[in-house]
């Protein structure tokens, strides 16, 4: 299926590695031109630099999602850089520590809270002000799995995926009669350096079981459900959080 995102312009946050890079590479083959945000300038650099070698249109932007400012600074960079901005992928997030409720860290609280539910806030807040003046657009959240279920000693990763999911059906019912579409994708367990480098090979091998197709999902596939919803393919779609797990939340 062709998603003729020609002329269109995309902003992907933590677009250095993994499910980021993925849908990138993917948007800039479907013809739009995509500003590769993420706070590790290299790796950003490194997906320009693949998204270039197979013909595509890229930029690096470097940010720390969790400052406000720095994400209007992305944005209008798009604007000034690019001529718009059409389409936007809010996608960078931490894993976190694991503990108990009763014993998680206020620190890693607020800093994974930061990073992977108010970044969001921050970003639609300054995407859809400009997609508003431009007629229309689509943004996709990325949320989880975790985003429907919920997972001993991962609570403030639970929580604030839940919560991406919220802000998302609430700002698609906002601004669904002006045009803009807003979507959630939920991944389960995928083949990125935010899984595997938090477990070893035991743990890999035992998240891998957890999903009824017996193996992890690749960055790839997010990628594909990411832009289909993106694309006007997916005209009539707004206000849902797509779950993209290999069946680990359909027991």
């Amino acid at each position: 299926m062709k998603l003729c995102l020609e002329g269109k312009v995309a902003v992907v946050t933590g677009a250095g590695s993994g499910i980021g890079a993925a849908v990138s590479r993917q948007l800039a083959l479907e013809g739009a031109e995509v500003v590769i945000a993420d706070i590790n300038e290299e790796a950003a650099h490194r997906t320009v630099a693949a998204i270039c070698a197979d013909g595509g249109r890229a930029r690096a932007f470097v940010v720390d999602v969790t400052d406000f400012e720095g994400v209007q600074r992305l944005v209008d960079f798009a604007v000034e850089t690019c001529g718009g901005l059409h389409l936007a992928v809010n996608n960078a997030g931490i894993d976190g520590v694991r503990a108990a409720v009763g014993n998680y860290p206020l620190d890693d609280w607020h800093k994974l809270m930061n990073v992977n539910l108010n970044s969001v806030f921050y970003c639609m807040k300054c995407q859809i002000g400009v997609m508003l003046r431009s007629g229309g657009g689509a943004i996709v959240n990325m949320s989880s799995a975790l985003g429907a279920v919920g997972l001993p000693t991962a609570a403030a990763y639970t929580a604030a995926k839940h919560g991406v999911v919220g802000l998302t059906k609430a700002a698609a019912i906002e601004y669904a009669r002006f045009g803009i579409r807003i979507n959630a994708v939920g991944p389960g367990w995928i083949d990125t350096p935010l899984l595997s480098e938090h477990l070893d090979i035991a743990s890999t091998r035992r998240m891998a079981s957890l999903q009824p197709m017996g193996r992890r999902g690749t960055p790839d596939e997010i990628a594909n459900l990411v832009c289909f919803l993106l694309s006007e393919q997916a005209s009539f779609i707004t206000g849902a959080h797509y779950l993209a797990d290999g069946a680990y939340t359909a027991h």
